[in-house]
């Protein structure tokens, strides 16, 4: 009854009041037509949000595979992975089935894209759902065609593909997406890892908003050691290859393959065992290599030194087993002749006098006896002893026993050569001022310089001779550990391993070459051992990518027993 009185005031009211009765239109025509901007504007925020269900479901597949990855380059900007945009083919069943015959649509469908199941397609578009997928990237001319065909119901969804533009160069460390662009693999898994995955759901990742992904990779150096690797892995037919390279003062990884590899462009080709990569994922006893790690052991230890003598005249028992010398020299060693001989009777005496408990509180020091953390989600923890018996002590000083992945064994054999600091490799680029702030002394100084000495002077009469590269000053030490098939050691299934510093009076980079079962050949008269095909595959490496690191080749360099100043007094001088 107010309501009635007061419209009626207000549109017959006295003619005193016309004043106010303008007034009060004006404010009641506000009240109506904000009302009604209201409404509208609540219904076209909940269109918005929800819509009908088959925009809605559109609109969810967009959000899920349209979301941008940033670029990934390499050291010096050169891109290594990047989001291409394609077109993908979606049908809203509810829709199509309104308005044109399923069989039709069907018939023309597969007339353009023959390789789609006929019978598929008729399901999902009787399926009555709001959205289903058709087809994942089709090409420019396909869409053109589908769209001339006008049939309602039918659509594209503009989609975010990866796109690598060196195809299997680094497969193994980029890895790769799915099919919704998320990374599942490699660093593109660490980078969803780090946030990428939240600010999809939440819609703020775009192509705009993200700074590019920089790593520690050099692309040209990546290129070399990749060629060498197939090479050597051809020519030894071997059954995989793989290598790295590492700053030794960041750990830095300059560059990674393992072959075989896969082109991520086509990730169906990462399955297989055959196709991990080896230097993270997979552990293995890696022989002798691990020596450097026995003598660093017992130098530092203060009981041994550089002149020490170890008798190696004879192999020794340790109950049921025999400790002996693949290159029995029969005489007293000092401690760079059990390097350079690769002397399995030196190395576990050494062990043997420090005792196991010494030894594996050293090796865990060295970040060899838990699982190695990296910007990869792809690795593996070490395969340890159940009981570190005294025979266990002697095998896992020659680097039996203990398996490992390779990229552990890089680590450690860095901290021998740079100062005695211990650094967590990284695929990202990190300053000497990072490095420093991370890394760990784990020996001293005085036992680094000793183990320059020792990998030069094998590069120069032992076992490394054939990695040897004129003007970079080489050093190193070979590996060939016999694998364990069916619980024994098999003499002619080989892990061989070259692990290379160079320059070694200053080492800048470490590089570790392995070659699985590689084969003899007539060059090596039928040998199959390390020194024979590890070795000089490094040196070819070494030869093509230092000049691309900036190395200057030096031929004045003296034999390491001058250059590299450890007070060494010979076999003579004992």
């Amino acid at each position: 009854m107010r309501a009635r009185l007061f419209f009626a005031w207000l549109l017959a009211g006295p003619q005193a009041e016309r004043l106010k009765k303008a007034k009060a239109r004006v404010g009641l025509a506000m009240v109506g037509f904000g009302g009604l901007y209201l409404v509208i504007a609540t219904a076209m925020v909940l269109y918005a949000v929800n819509g009908d269900p088959a925009q809605r479901n559109a609109g969810r597949a967009q959000d899920a595979v349209s979301s941008a990855r940033p670029d990934i380059i390499d050291r010096n900007g050169e891109v290594l992975a990047t989001d291409i945009r394609t077109q993908s083919l979606f049908a809203e069943p509810r829709k199509l089935a309104a308005s044109f015959d399923v069989d039709e649509a069907t018939e023309l469908l597969t007339a353009v894209l023959p390789d789609l199941d006929q019978r598929e397609v008729r399901e999902r578009l009787r399926s009555g759902k709001g959205f289903v997928w058709l087809r994942r990237e089709i090409t420019r001319e396909q869409q053109a065609q589908i769209h001339r065909l006008g049939i309602p119901g039918i659509g594209f969804l503009r989609e975010a593909k990866r796109s690598y533009p060196n195809g299997p160069t680094l497969s193994h460390v980029l890895g790769h997406v799915d099919i919704d662009n998320q990374g599942i693999a490699g660093l593109e898994r660490y980078i969803d890892r780090r946030g990428l995955a939240e600010l999809h759901r939440a819609g703020f990742a775009t192509s705009r908003n993200q700074e590019p992904v920089q790593l520690s990779i050099d692309l040209r150096v990546q290129h070399v050691l990749r060629d060498e690797m197939l090479k050597a892995f051809q020519r030894f037919r071997a059954k995989a290859a793989a290598g790295v390279i590492m700053d030794v003062d960041t750990g830095e990884i300059i560059a990674m393959a393992s072959i075989p590899d896969y082109d991520p462009n086509h990730p169906g080709g990462s399955h297989g065992d055959d196709r991990i990569n080896r230097l993270t994922t997979g552990v293995f006893e890696m022989g002798s290599v691990m020596k450097a790690l026995t003598l660093a052991m017992a130098m530092d230890s203060g009981r041994f030194n550089i002149n020490s003598a170890i008798d190696a005249r004879f192999p020794f028992s340790i109950g049921r087993h025999q400790v002996k010398d693949f290159h029995a020299q029969r005489r007293v060693l000092t401690l760079p002749e059990v390097f350079t001989y690769s002397s399995n009777i030196g190395t576990s005496r050494l062990a043997l006098a420090l005792g196991g408990e010494h030894q594996r509180a050293f090796l865990r020091r060295m970040g060899q006896l838990t699982r190695l953390q990296t910007e990869l989600p792809e690795s593996a923890a070490p395969l340890l002893p159940r009981r570190w018996a005294e025979i266990t002590t002697a095998t896992v000083s020659f680097g039996h026993g203990l398996s490992v992945a390779p990229l552990q064994a890089v680590m450690g054999t860095a901290a021998l050569v740079n100062g005695g600091l211990l650094i967590t490799p990284t695929f990202l680029r990190r300053t000497p001022e990072q490095a420093r702030a991370v890394a760990t002394r784990v020996i001293r100084p005085e036992t680094s310089a000793n183990m320059r000495f020792l990998m030069r002077l094998n590069a120069e009469r032992g076992s490394g001779r054939r990695a040897d590269v004129e003007g970079y000053y080489v050093g190193g030490k070979t590996g060939t550990a016999e694998k364990v098939i069916g619980g024994r050691y098999a003499k002619d299934r080989l892990l061989n391993s070259f692990m290379a510093v160079f320059p070694a009076d200053q080492p800048r980079y470490i590089l570790l070459i392995t070659l699985d079962e590689p084969k003899g050949i007539p060059e090596t008269h039928g040998l199959a051992t390390a020194g024979f095909n590890a070795a000089p595959t490094a040196g070819r490496v070494i030869a093509r990518a230092a000049p691309l690191l900036g190395l200057q080749p030096r031929f004045d360099m003296a034999p390491a027993a001058q250059a590299i100043q450890v007070g060494y007094r010979g076999p003579g001088g004992r």
